[in-house]
Parts: structure tokens; C-alpha cells; sequence
């Protein structure tokens, strides 16, 4: 047996399913006369979704643990160009504390580096420099530095680009891709 569903849901899908039959500017005009401003797009999916988005949250603004949890792990995974001061995201949302859920995101480690544990070799003047990678730095003759790029002007007493110094760029020679230092995991 089918459950019967709210007279909410009901006029809510309806108001939905009246939007995808919309034009931009009949979707803008109904943005500016329901939520009393101007939408800032002129993309029709966007403006649809958008509007459709807030609807809902109309109707439900609480979102389930579940779906709070999935949009935690979310977040964590998600490499963010810059971070918001949480409260400063809480008032131009305006939404209370408890509808809000904070986290640290780890900083995403830069893709070109390899995998802590490796060792990067390379030539220099006649002496083999071995660089131990590790999670938040590297180490070459026992000390630590936060760089490849500090490395290499240690050893060479210049400043150099240290992916460029360690071979770790790629070059593109006669068409293919080469790599000049191999690295090594112990």
C-alpha cells in the first residue's frame, strides 16, 4: 500500500514541477516576487536549481543526521581554496547554531610532491644528495627542511624551483613525457 503523501510535499512538487516549464525570465521574476530579490544568474538550470533548493529548505530546513554526517565527510575530503571564519558564515546565512556543523579541514598536500617515505635522489657535482620525504617536510643530512626548494639551495647555495632541481617536473622532449630522478619508497 502506497503512503499518501503531505499536502506540503504535495504543493511543494507541484511548485517544482511548475518551475521546469519556466523561461529565465519568468524563473528571475518569480525569484525577485518570492524571495523579495533580484537573482544574480541568467542560467536557467542554475536559476531552477537554486530556487527549487531554497523551496525545499522552506519546507524541511533541518537536514537529517544522516545527511549532516554525509556533508561532514564531504567537507573533509574537499580541497578548499580558502576557509570562511565560521562565524562570519553563520550570520550571512543566518543560521543558528545547532543547524551548523564545524570542522578542521586538512590541508591538501601539493599533488607534485611525492609520498612521505620517499626517498628523491640526484646528482650534483659529483655527490649523490638523497631527500627523504616526509608528511610535513622533507630531510636531507639529518635535518629537516620544509621544501625541496630549500634543499636545493642548501646544496647548491642558489635559489631553485626544488621540483625542477630533483627532476620532479616533467619535461616534454620530442613528443614524451621524461622524468629525470626516479623516487623510491623504503
Amino acid at each position: 500500500m502506497k503512503k499518501t503523501k503531505t499536502t506540503a510535499g504535495t504543493d511543494l512538487r507541484a511548485q517544482i514541477n511548475q518551475l521546469k516549464l519556466m523561461t529565465v525570465p519568468e524563473l528571475r521574476r518569480w525569484h525577485l516576487e518570492r524571495f523579495g530579490q533580484e537573482a544574480t544568474s541568467h542560467h536557467r538550470r542554475f536559476l531552477f536549481r537554486q530556487i527549487a533548493r531554497r523551496l525545499q529548505s522552506s519546507v524541511n530546513p533541518r537536514l537529517s543526521e544522516e545527511a549532516r554526517q554525509f556533508a561532514l565527510a564531504l567537507a573533509r575530503g574537499t580541497a578548499l581554496d580558502r576557509r570562511m571564519a565560521t562565524n562570519v558564515q553563520r550570520r550571512r546565512e543566518a543560521l543558528p547554531i545547532d543547524l551548523t556543523v564545524k570542522t578542521k579541514l586538512p590541508n591538501a598536500a601539493d599533488s607534485r610532491m611525492p609520498f612521505p617515505g620517499s626517498l628523491v635522489t640526484r646528482q650534483y657535482k659529483g655527490q649523490t644528495i638523497v631527500v627523504k620525504v616526509l608528511k610535513d617536510g622533507v630531510e636531507y643530512d639529518g635535518r629537516r627542511f620544509s621544501s625541496l626548494s630549500a634543499v636545493a639551495q642548501e646544496v647548491t647555495g642558489v635559489k631553485w624551483n626544488g621540483f625542477r632541481f630533483f627532476g620532479l617536473l616533467e619535461k616534454r622532449e620530442a613528443g614524451r613525457k621524461e622524468k629525470r630522478v626516479a623516487t623510491r619508497n623504503i
